[in-house]
């Protein structure tokens, strides 16, 4: 059996503003918009867009516990 840890981390309301900057978003829908037309992304493009995805779901997930916890404040 696996115990768990539950660590809190105050997060800062300031964190709801936060999002991709305009060229990183550009660059990542540049990246999606050519895979989804059907033109293969380079293995060095995929990384870079599989990473871009991961950083704007963070900072999806930052905000949104951002949200609950002023909420909950």
């Amino acid at each position: 059996m696996r115990n768990g840890i539950s660590i809190e981390i105050p997060v800062p309301a300031a964190l709801s503003g936060f999002k991709l900057p305009a060229g990183v978003q550009r660059r990542l829908t540049a990246l999606l918009d050519r895979q989804d037309s059907g033109t293969p992304l380079t293995s060095a493009e995929r990384r870079e867009a599989e990473g871009l995805v991961e950083m704007a779901e963070f900072l999806s997930l930052l905000k949104l516990r951002s949200k609950r916890s002023t909420k909950a404040a």
